[in-house]
């Protein structure tokens, strides 16, 4: 069913033509409605004499939703949109009406930073991201414009159970934000980075005052199913249409965003002439209220058909939420009843799988990680809402291929075992030892640096498009990893860059098979089993109080004797 269509028999559509109070705005009531209605059916001539002008019929009635939409939100079924591509984006944020625009680049947890865009600078002509160097500018325009960006990590409430724990792990999300942007994210600033969870409402409201204090065009953009829209309802300025007009900075016209004459014509014309135009991309902004509808919520991939403009502050700006781009066609591999698994909807605790030498870890059934070293053992954490399976290889290919029967659930579509191909070897580089060594290394137990330790953990994250992650760590003895004695003092810091450690180290490695090889990723741990894995008990619950004893002695020796005399 296409987007934007209306079944004129549904029951809302025609209560919406006929104007039923039903049907009417949040922010009007049925009471007011029913005056309206009662005073119209008065004489006009005794509402003369009572000096009383006739109210006109309420024009304030809510909106219909479309076919598509109304079977996504009450029938979850529906299909995708033809996702748009990056040009169609670009050429959307060009019909700005705005001088002052706001890119927020909607960067999804679950397989951080897989739906980043790296291009995003060059296509859209954003201010560059400030340099080290402290004389760097500020800001530059293009064609009279103004674009900056933010990075905004959602769903953040996937990495760890707690704000604080979610809050530590920021310096290390900047560090994986650095490593996907690659050359350019060398020597940058990334102070533009924001890590939210609509769910739970952390750090929202900052990003709300943050959106209401610029003002201008604000713009969400990112790939298909990042939580764009969730995003949307929860930072958008509700309410303060009132709050601007009573603000005396607002009406200084050096500091109210300006606007576009020639591309707010579209607007304007729509109003004479009751026409849109056809060649924009940019629909129409929306009459401003206090409390408008918000975009609607949905796994569906491309929930989104269309730019959603919804203004705010009395005309001081206005927060788009575009459609997502491609993200990537794994959910095509995948049978229809389990598509919506895919996507991880909340914080998954896993199971530690223990993965020996000839053994392999299935996610899906038609995902296979392999340890290479054969005498490295593995343990793996699948952070993942498909179930995972641990067998021995020469069982696990089978069950990938579909050549084998057995009691382990294959989600994919027949004939996808003839496209698994290797999606790469990924290796377990970067060192945890002292996350995982306890009180080894711990300051108040046993104290001993990484570097005097004979082994070291090593760690890595294998990403799933759109799904979650897959963490590996290992433990191997330092002479096995390096015989040359090079990396000795290599564990003094886990965070140190790759260009840092020695070329000739044989670290651990693991190939991932999946459909087409594709869809898979890596990037440095963020150790999530410590953070979010099963809750420990409290060590301030004590247990059963131990049985009186009082007498025990006595009842003892009384009971020895009248075993005597018998």
């Amino acid at each position: 069913m296409e987007p934007g269509f209306y079944t004129l028999t549904r029951r809302s559509v025609e209560a919406y033509l006929q104007g039923e109070p039903k049907y009417l705005a949040k922010d009007q009531s049925v009471d007011a409605h029913a005056l309206e209605s009662a005073l119209g059916q008065v004489d006009e001539a005794v509402l003369d004499s009572l000096k009383t002008q006739t109210v006109a019929p309420a024009q304030n009635i809510a909106h219909p939703i479309c076919d598509r939409c109304h079977k996504l939100k009450h029938h979850h079924s529906g299909q995708s949109i033809q996702h748009p591509s990056i040009q169609s984006i670009q050429d959307t944020i060009f019909e700005s009406p705005y001088k002052y625009n706001h890119i927020y680049h909607v960067v999804d947890a679950a397989d951080f930073p897989m739906s980043l865009i790296p291009a995003l600078y060059r296509l859209l002509h954003l201010t560059p991201q400030r340099s080290m160097n402290r004389r760097s500018k500020t800001g530059r325009f293009y064609h009279g414009k103004k674009t900056e960006i933010s990075f905004i990590i959602t769903r953040s409430d996937l990495l760890a159970p707690l704000k604080t724990q979610v809050d530590s792990l920021m310096p290390r999300l900047v560090e994986i934000l650095r490593d996907a942007l690659g050359s350019f994210g060398k020597d940058v600033r990334l102070g533009n980075v924001r890590c939210v969870s609509a769910r739970r409402d952390w750090w929202t409201k900052d990003l709300k005052e943050d959106i209401w204090e610029r003002g201008g065009g604000g713009w969400m953009v990112g790939k298909v199913n990042v939580g764009k829209s969730r995003l949307f309802a929860s930072v958008f300025p509700k309410g303060r249409r009132g709050a601007a007009q009573q603000d005396p900075s607002f009406s200084t016209p050096t500091l109210k965003p300006t606007m576009d004459a020639t591309l707010g014509k579209s607007d304007n014309s729509l109003r004479t002439t009751g026409l849109l135009d056809p060649i924009t991309l940019l629909p129409p902004a929306l009459e401003e209220v206090d409390y408008p509808a918000m975009p609607l919520v949905h796994p569906l991939p491309g929930t989104t058909a269309s730019p959603i403009r919804v203004p705010f502050g009395g005309g001081k700006g206005e927060l788009i939420d575009l459609p997502g781009l491609a993200r990537g066609d794994l959910e095509l591999h995948v049978q229809e009843p389990h598509r919506l698994s895919l996507v991880m909807r909340s914080r998954v605790v896993p199971e530690q799988q223990v993965i020996k030498p000839g053994q392999s870890l299935l996610l899906g059934g038609f995902i296979r990680i392999t340890p290479v070293n054969p005498e490295c053992t593995i343990l793996g954490y699948a952070f993942t809402p498909i179930s995972s399976h641990l067998t021995s290889t020469e069982k696990a290919i089978g069950i990938q291929t579909q050549a084998l029967e057995t009691g382990v659930e294959n989600i994919s579509v027949p004939g996808t075992g003839d496209k698994i191909k290797s999606a790469g070897t990924f290796q377990l580089k970067w060192d945890v030892t002292k996350q995982r060594s306890g009180p080894i290394t711990a300051s108040d137990a046993a104290g001993i640096t990484t570097d005097r330790l004979p082994y070291c953990i090593l760690s890595t994250d294998i990403l799933i498009e759109g799904c979650g992650w897959v963490e590996l760590v290992c433990q191997v003895r330092k002479k096995q990893l390096d015989p040359s004695g090079v990396l000795d003092g290599h564990g003094k810091d886990d965070n140190s860059r790759l260009e840092q450690t020695p070329a000739n180290i044989s670290w651990p490695e693991v190939e991932v098979f999946s459909p087409d090889g594709k869809f898979i990723a890596s990037r440095r741990p963020i150790n999530a089993w410590l953070n979010g894995g099963p809750k420990k008990p409290s060590s301030n619950v004590k247990g059963r109080p131990r049985k009186s004893m009082k007498g025990a002695k006595k009842r003892m020796k009384v009971s020895m004797r009248e075993a005597s005399r018998q």
